[in-house]
């Protein structure tokens, strides 16, 4: 059944992941062991996007969040902090002639 937005925002988004109710051990494996079985909980999941930026903004360091492992999720972070980066020298760049 898929979750309306309105759902969504009405219910924390806890509420409607699909890990509800799930083994948190799954979506924490010892150094070296598989997340596939982790991602595969992920992988439909109405509220995916939701935490990821959940750990991403609090910077969590272990698990799985978002469908990703915190390599990936690292990954993203420096793409996001280059392109703030870029963005205020190009910004800075524009207010130099001016």
């Amino acid at each position: 059944m898929q979750k309306t937005s309105e759902e969504i925002e009405t219910r924390g988004w806890q509420d409607l992941a699909n890990c509800l109710g799930v083994d948190p051990d799954l979506f924490f494996p010892e150094r070296g062991a598989s997340t596939r079985e982790a991602k595969e909980v992920c992988r439909g999941c109405v509220v995916r996007q939701d935490c990821l930026e959940y750990a991403l903004a609090n910077g969590e360091k272990f698990g799985i969040w978002g469908g990703l492992s915190e390599r990936e999720r690292r990954r993203i972070r420096r793409q996001r902090s280059s392109a703030r980066r870029a963005a205020l020298e190009g910004e800075a760049a524009d207010g130099v002639g001016a």
